[in-house]
């Protein structure tokens, strides 16, 4: 493994969630080009516009989200 040091894993989890998130976003929006023969060429431009735009929100946001989510949820062992 790359051996990245946890203290940075809130990093790490917005690069593969966003990734992985704006891929599936970017095939969905592409699946007309499908018919077209411009699917792939499609797909990779827009996965690149959206992950480069919402990388900084999915690492940024993260902290405050989990903060929410604390704050809507308990503990279950009560």
């Amino acid at each position: 493994m790359l051996g990245i040091p946890r203290r940075y894993s809130h990093f790490v989890f917005g690069v593969i969630q966003s990734g992985l998130t704006c891929a599936i976003a970017a095939a969905i929006a592409s699946y007309p080009f499908l018919s077209e023969g411009h699917f792939v060429r499609h797909w990779l431009q827009s996965w690149a516009v959206a992950w480069l735009l919402m990388l900084p929100v999915v690492v940024f946001a993260a902290p405050g989200i989990r903060k929410l989510t604390y704050a809507l949820t308990r503990d279950e062992s009560r």
